[in-house]
């Protein structure tokens, strides 16, 4: 059927509920509102559905939402593992209670069991629920920083982490197979709650997460002693962080704490921001404006499913600065590692773990302890893969692991990042470094004056409905079929396309594998360690330009970087 069909067919079908029917009959005069909404199903990718609210099949709707835990429910029996049950826990967003409470209910109504968090959790707490309870899977109503218009269905596997191969390709298969609605089950909640399939979960797994966070301190003793001469700003961005955030950081002795009031309460408006991302400056205004009135040493802002932190610290001049993804990141290794090994010595095959568009200071740490560095493809569920793998094969240690993109995670209690631990940890090198007369500026420049001064960045171009994702795809082919030989400046010295698994060697020609699954990237290795890697969003209808450099000093850094941003922002003019 065209789009024009299907929309047709959900106003006569008394399958769907007259409140979705008002709805679609508002837009009978907008051909091109019903094109964006019907003219395909809101895809199932590898780590579950993101999309706007709204009725129809490529949007997020109780619908939608029904028939992806159909498929995944399908998945589930045909692996025999439907007795071991279903973790769900949602954030503040939109519809999250009544996407979890329709994604629970499908299940029962497949008689599998599941355990629903009794209000909002954030994402890592339902990565350790999983493991902790026994769940054969996890699923997760968040949309995490995408606007408010915006909600999300990840979907996570028994070990903890998001979907990977072959589970991913199996459950999309399950999903796209549902072509009627009809063969969607769900039941009354009443019935499934008496029938043990559908249980409230709470504060017993609240304790046991809190009781794992705790296990990563390396330094309680210098916590008790100067935890009260650190100042804390701290805003959840209306999301799920406030309350587990809080809670650590009292139980560990920080009482210097400040909540930013207007973004304390969950709001899946997000009325103070346009876009609630800890990468974004705008969601530092408030805190900031409060820093600023109580001379506070670091702000931190946790986004709405609690799984990324964004920070700025403050200078010994009373100047704050922004800790990106990459900065903070290299920054709570060095702290990680360096006191694993000064309290119990490292082991000799510790492991520190980046995705490909990380900086390259992750290598220079490695190199530094003399541990490994894995790559992994962009997306925490990879570095989730490989913890996994070294607890299968016992070859590997997992010391630390984060991505670019404002997540980490300390210990291996979950299998996704972990804005809350890393609240936790970077409040605990805050008191480390001031025991050693430093603030975490400080601490951040000694790392420069230590591995050199790697300054990461990215473009980005939003290009969304059916013209913008055909334009993405362009994008990528264009890169593909004709490759650079230069990039502002810098020669090409290889390029590897994942998509293909290969790495060329411009000079010789040579190829050799990525060793990667394949995935719709290219990167670009560059004299003087600068590089350039393209990807589309997963989750956004953007294509993605990550570049870093190596600087002499902050503003030889600086300088390079904005000139490689510039030779990129002409090459994306270029393909547009």
């Amino acid at each position: 059927m065209g789009y024009k069909e299907i929309y047709e067919s959900w106003l006569a079908n008394p399958y769907f509920d007259e409140e979705t029917k008002a709805e679609l009959r508002a837009i009978a005069d907008n051909e091109d509102e019903i094109k964006e909404r019907f003219y395909m199903d809101l895809e199932f990718g590898t780590a579950g559905l993101r999309g706007i609210i709204g009725a129809g099949i490529n949007r997020m709707n109780v619908y939608v939402v029904r028939r992806a835990t159909q498929g995944l429910a399908n998945y589930i029996i045909k692996q025999g593992a439907q007795s071991k049950g279903v973790a769900i826990a949602y954030d503040s967003r939109r519809m999250s209670p009544e996407f979890a409470d329709e994604a629970a209910l499908t299940l029962a109504a497949n008689g599998i069991k599941a355990y629903v968090f009794e209000s909002l959790r954030p994402t890592p707490e339902l990565s350790f629920a999983v493991r902790e309870l026994g769940c054969t899977a996890g699923i997760n109503v968040t949309a995490s920083h995408n606007p408010p218009e915006y909600n999300g269905y990840k979907v996570y596997w028994e070990d903890g982490a998001q979907i990977t191969p072959p589970h991913d390709s199996g459950i999309m298969a399950e999903v796209k197979a549902v072509t009627d609605f009809a063969n969607v089950y769900t039941m009354d909640k009443a019935e499934a709650v008496q029938k043990g399939l559908y249980q409230v979960i709470g504060k017993d797994v609240d304790d046991l997460y809190m009781a794992q966070l705790k296990k990563q301190v390396k330094n309680p003793d210098l916590i008790k002693e100067y935890a009260d001469q650190i100042k804390i700003v701290y805003t959840p961005l209306h999301g799920t962080g406030n309350l587990p955030a809080r809670r650590i950081l009292a139980e560990l002795g920080f009482t210097q704490v400040h909540v930013v009031p207007e973004q304390e309460l969950p709001d899946g408006n997000f009325p103070t921001v346009s876009y609630p991302n800890p990468e974004a400056d705008e969601a530092f205004e408030l805190g900031l404006k409060l820093a600023r009135e109580l001379d506070a040493d670091l702000v931190l802002a946790t986004d709405p499913d609690a799984d990324r932190l964004g920070c700025r610290v403050k200078d010994s001049n009373g100047q704050y600065h922004t800790l990106t993804g990459n900065m903070s990141g290299c920054l709570l290794a060095e702290y990680t590692i360096s006191q694993i090994a000064e309290k119990q010595g490292l082991p000799a095959d510790g492991v520190l773990i980046k995705t490909i568009v990380t900086t390259n200071m992750a290598r220079a740490i490695a190199k530094g302890y003399g541990i490994d560095l894995v790559e992994c493809l962009t997306g925490f569920k990879y570095i989730g893969q490989q913890i996994l793998k070294f607890e299968n094969t016992g070859k590997g240690t997992y010391l630390f692991g984060f991505e670019e993109s404002y997540g980490c995670l300390i210990g291996t209690y979950a299998r996704d990042k972990d804005a809350i631990v890393a609240v936790m940890a970077l409040c605990e090198a805050a008191a480390y470094y001031k025991s050693k007369g430093m603030n975490l500026w400080d601490a951040m420049l000694a790392m420069y004056e230590k591995y050199g001064y790697y300054k990461d960045d990215i473009k980005s171009i939003s290009l969304s409905g059916i013209e913008g994702q055909e334009k993405i795809q362009n994008i990528m082919e264009t890169l593909r079929q004709n490759p650079p030989a230069e990039i502002g400046g810098y020669k090409v010295l290889s390029v590897r396309d994942y998509k293909k698994d290969t790495i060329v060697d411009t000079a010789t020609g040579e190829v050799r594998p990525t060793g990667l699954p394949a995935s719709n990237v290219l990167y670009y290795d560059m004299e003087d360690d600068a590089w350039i890697c393209v990807r589309p969003s997963g989750t956004e209808p953007k294509v993605k330009f990550y570049y870093g450099i190596k600087g002499s000093s902050l503003e030889d850094a600086d300088k390079k970087s904005a000139d490689l941003g510039g030779a990129v922002l002409a090459m994306i003019d270029k393909m547009l």
